[in-house]
């Protein structure tokens, strides 16, 4: 089957460069061209391609600056969300809003869809919390929380005592890409895409064998202890994807 009409936000972005080799004929403005922050633009840009599913990806996402940069990270990833879900809505478009594990405290780990998401325990979490909210202003969404990193870690040290589903980029950009050019056929509101729990010092030796450990304490922001999240539905909906095609993915 042919794919709907895409538009992607952020695709400059570490995501949104995966994204844009796996989704055929995305149509992805830059940032000049659709600054999520401008309503106006956002809106124009919108009308004008008139997408079928929209990938907001476009996001503020350095954890430490933001601490800093609070202004900018708010406008980017509240305001901008409330933006491109009401120019979606204008245009009878589905959103798919990229989310992040770290929506979630990080008290016990292993959290489901219907878990409640918060107390946050940083503000790049809570804009992200607070731009879930706004997704949901959109009649038809879909709240895909991840995480990912580069394909290179990039850091010497990794922390053993911060536990996580994340995954490098190039592992979670195919299985995003799966969901969004399935997204009319996902009833859910919010699906957890991520790998099996680990730690992120063992995320780490898989591309980096020299790193060091560390401790979450030694961090200079606040971070969850264990974000990881259960992907028993993303799971099962991709058996019945498999299940109708034959091949991982379903058909296309």
């Amino acid at each position: 089957m042919s794919g709907p009409r895409l538009l992607l936000t952020g695709g400059s972005g570490r995501l949104g460069r995966e994204l844009l080799a796996l989704l055929p004929g995305v149509v992805a403005p830059s940032s000049r061209e659709m600054d999520v922050t401008d309503f106006g633009q956002v809106r124009e840009t919108i009308a004008r391609e008139r997408p079928e599913v929209i990938v907001h990806a476009a996001a503020y996402t350095n954890v430490g600056t933001a601490e800093t940069g609070r202004e900018t990270c708010w406008r980017v990833n509240v305001e901008g969300t409330r933006h491109v879900a009401r120019a979606a809505d204008e245009v009878g478009a589905k959103l798919v809003h990229i989310s992040t594990d770290y929506v979630f405290s990080g008290d016990r780990g292993g959290y489901r869809e219907t878990d409640t998401p918060g107390p946050v325990v940083n503000y790049y979490a809570l804009t992200k919390l607070v731009a879930e909210a706004a997704a949901r202003a959109a009649h038809n969404h879909l709240i895909l929380r991840t995480s990912f990193r580069p394909r290179d870690f990039q850091y010497p040290v990794a922390f053993v005592d911060v536990f996580t589903g994340q995954d490098y980029v190039d592992v979670i950009a195919p299985l995003v890409a799966e969901a969004v050019l399935h997204a009319h056929a996902i009833p859910d509101e919010v699906l957890h895409i991520v790998t099996e729990r680990k730690s992120v010092y063992d995320l780490a030796r898989r591309r980096r064998p020299d790193v060091r450990e560390g401790r979450r304490a030694d961090a200079p922001v606040a971070l969850p202890a264990d974000v990881s999240l259960n992907i028993e539905r993303w799971e099962a909906l991709r058996a019945t994807w498999v299940g109708r095609a034959g091949t991982p993915g379903g058909e296309r």
